[in-house]
């Protein structure tokens, strides 16, 4: 399992990997642990080199956040609020998630935008909120290519750990990664098949 996963994602390459990245950070299920956990046992097969990986994955999700902020620095609140009401089913949040990650955003200041796209909550959610308060363009993107790049670093070395450890073990590492992959994948479509908005519940 391990070697096939290797391969594809030395086939699709590091403008594939910025791709997927960038499409995790737009649209639900994809997870980025699987995409650079992928990346990672290539560069450990030696298929691929770290560096290279790191800033196209970092660079990838760069773009991904960027679309959310642009949505909310270009629509503002009152544009906003019809197209979540049309299309929030499918990304599975309304306008309250909006607003309450928007307080957090006012709450905590511009540095939540380093800090939760470091971690796995809320690490591309927060964009949206930044969008809209207008925060500086050049900072938003600073702030996320630092905190991107630490995530993706952590993933790469964590995998790279798991294989080094485990990885006589019947390609555990690509079960794991193909586990993320149909847990992920099931909870959103579990999710959007029992959407229902907070007033209906």
């Amino acid at each position: 399992m391990d070697e096939l996963i290797v391969e594809i994602i030395s086939r699709l390459g590091y403008v594939g990997v910025a791709l997927l990245m960038m499409l995790e950070n737009i649209f639900p299920p994809m997870p980025s642990e699987v995409i650079m956990g992928a990346g990672a046992l290539a560069v450990e097969r030696g298929r691929m080199d770290f560096w290279p990986l790191l800033v196209a994955g970092t660079v990838g999700t760069l773009v991904g956040n960027y679309f959310w902020f642009w949505i909310g620095d270009r629509f503002g609140y009152r544009r906003l609020d019809p197209l979540i009401d049309r299309f929030g089913k499918w990304l599975t949040m309304e306008m309250e998630d909006v607003e309450l990650a928007s307080k957090f955003f006012q709450n905590h200041g511009h540095w939540v935008v380093f800090i939760l796209r470091a971690t796995p909550v809320m690490r591309t959610m927060i964009s949206l909120p930044a969008g809209l308060a207008h925060m500086n363009k050049l900072k938003f993107c600073l702030f996320t290519a630092a905190g991107a790049a630490l995530w993706n670093v952590m993933l790469i070395f964590g995998t790279q750990w798991l294989s080094r450890t485990f990885g006589d073990n019947d390609n555990i590492v690509g079960w794991l990664l193909i586990a993320i992959v149909v847990i992920s994948v099931g909870a959103y479509f579990w999710r959007l098949a029992t959407w229902k908005p907070r007033a209906e519940r």
